[in-house]
């Protein structure tokens, strides 16, 4: 029912042997979540360490998040996105604009009782003499005669006159026309609500696809530095001459350095893509100076437990904007029938006219008998029923607005329906992105156990550069899939609290 801007959240590319790729930006459409840390990636602890201290380069036109240079504005957070998002966002103008619009209907609703008054005001002429005894008697000028090309004295007649009808019973038609007037700014209110939720839901998914993108920027800052370290090692034991490696393994190295460099570049423009779409949604100019609060992407323990399904859709049934939507206009369309089927009486009521006419050249009529054209000045009130006997277009109208009810019906029906089978899903997605995340946040801590490992025996010689290589490659993959799960989970979360009616909240 309503317009949606495309929410962009940075998905990781599939990882290449040495390297973690979270990166490259694409539309998000299923929920996901917020955040985790960059997962700290190194042959060994003092290569982590030397990776953690690594500056992560930003994007051309992306601010730095941190460091002295930062702007003094404090970063934007989660929160402070989504509240920005739901009060400036384009398509929630458009709403609060067409709930004024359905305010104004609901007012004129309310003042249908009021008389119509019917006023005709003229002034004009010439106009020819028109002189007699005042009595309806015959002329008394010669001018006065019709026939002749004697007009004598020339004048101008002022012409005002109105009627206006006071509906006194209108067989209920007044009153079901205020309650359908009721209804509109409920259905209005609902939604600018569905409005709010959308533009919040998608500022949710440009905040953390930003941070998706930071935390791929951070990894391949230190996937490089392992690299540097390796290289480093192989070219001494070269020089060494030793058996340990050969020029191959140089070879390798370099070629993921290059992936790696690839990489950069795609998680660069994931990061300025998820940096536009918060402009853009928060409202911002774009010479406004932005900086974007950094977030863990995991959650901590005990940080989120997920409703059960049927919480979920209870929520939903009870918060969805559009639900509460659809039954005003249900009780809109109720009141239209009555409308119609009353059509068929009359409207009783108190009819009053009033009527003044002077020409400055007639004799005003002072015998109630004679007929006066030019001079008058009567008013009265009276009672009056007023109604049509078009019998067969009232059958037609009452039958269409019957119809668009049992219509308004069936598509309520159908979004319930709707309603409860995307939040099923958007559940299930939810819970499914949480187990796979803590499987993968397992998964990285055996990868990094098996990575450092694997480069102490290197180091001692009892290692080849092949287990090596093996090692970083599914250290990189597990990082890069860790960071892009728990990005599903955040965003999951969010979705969630869209699907049920309740705003992302920052988390």
């Amino acid at each position: 029912m309503g317009q949606s801007a495309p929410g962009v959240a940075p998905a990781a590319p599939a990882p290449v042997p040495g390297a973690s790729s979270p990166g490259a930006a694409q539309p998000t459409p299923a929920p996901a979540t917020p955040g985790t840390d960059a997962p700290t990636r190194g042959v060994t602890p003092d290569a982590q360490g030397e990776a953690g201290q690594q500056a992560t380069q930003q994007p051309t036109g992306v601010p730095s998040t941190k460091g002295p240079a930062a702007s003094k504005e404090e970063p934007l957070t989660l929160e402070q996105l989504v509240e920005r998002a739901r009060r400036t966002d384009a398509r929630v103008e458009e709403s609060e604009a067409e709930l004024r619009r359905l305010q104004a209907l609901q007012r004129q609703a309310h003042w249908a009782w009021f008389p119509k008054f019917e006023t005709v005001v003229g002034f004009g002429g010439p106009i020819p003499e028109a002189r007699n005894d005042g009595l309806g008697g015959p002329p008394t000028t010669e001018a006065s005669l019709e026939g002749d090309w004697n007009f004598g004295e020339l004048g101008v007649t002022f012409r005002a006159e109105a009627n206006a009808l006071l509906p006194l019973y209108t067989f209920g038609k007044l009153t079901a026309l205020e309650k359908a007037g009721d209804q509109g700014p409920l259905i209005g209110a609902a939604l600018r609500e569905r409005a709010k939720d959308e533009a919040g839901f998608q500022a949710a998914q440009a905040f953390y696809g930003y941070q998706l993108a930071h935390a791929g920027l951070v990894q391949l800052g230190d996937v490089e530095k392992q690299l540097e370290n390796a290289g480093k090692r192989i070219n001494d034991l070269l020089e060494e001459e030793s058996e340990q490696v050969s020029k191959v393994d140089t070879y390798k190295v370099n070629f993921f350095r290059q992936v790696v460099a690839a990489r950069r570049s795609e998680a660069r423009q994931g990061q300025a893509l998820a940096l536009a779409a918060i402009r853009m949604l928060s409202g911002a100019k774009p010479e406004e100076p932005l900086e974007i609060a950094e977030v863990d992407l995991p959650l901590e323990e005990g940080e989120f437990t997920p409703p059960s399904l049927e919480k979920a859709l209870a929520l939903a049934e009870q918060y969805r904007p559009e639900l509460g939507a659809i039954q005003a206009g249900i009780a809109a369309r109720e009141q239209e029938v009555i409308i119609r089927e009353r059509a068929y009486y009359p409207d009783l009521g108190l009819v009053g006219f009033a009527r003044f006419i002077h020409t400055t050249n007639a004799t005003p009529q002072r015998s109630p008998f004679a007929f006066d054209p030019y001079n008058e000045a009567s008013a009265g009130v009276g009672f009056a029923a007023r109604g049509t006997f078009d019998i067969p277009i009232k059958n037609a109208q009452a039958d269409q607005a019957r119809a668009e009810l049992d219509k308004l019906k069936a598509q309520q029906r159908l979004l319930q329906a709707a309603i409860r089978l995307e939040v099923t899903k958007t559940h299930g997605d939810l819970m499914t992105a949480i187990e796979r995340a803590r499987a993968l946040t397992e998964a990285e801590k055996n990868a990094k156990r098996w990575s450092t490992a694997a480069y102490a025996a290197f180091d001692l010689g009892t290692g080849d550069t092949r287990e090596l290589v093996d090692s970083f490659t599914a250290f990189a993959q597990a990082s890069g899939d860790k960071a892009k799960s728990w990005h599903d989970v955040r965003v999951g979360i969010a979705a969630l609290d869209r699907v049920t009616g309740t705003p992302p909240a920052s988390r």
